[in-house]
């Protein structure tokens, strides 16, 4: 179910990202929606 306050994003990925990202999800049980969240909060430490 969509979160109230998110927005969507789209992005374009090669078929080398795409292959990646789906093992990485695969091998870690976790949806790309999750990976994704987790990466960009990360890059939170560059802003400070």
């Amino acid at each position: 179910m969509p979160r109230k306050n998110a927005a969507n994003l789209t992005i374009q990925l090669s078929i080398e990202e795409k292959i990646i990202l789906d093992k990485y999800c695969d091998k870690m049980q976790r949806t790309k929606s999750d990976v994704l969240r987790e990466m960009i909060r990360s890059l939170k430490i560059y802003l400070d």
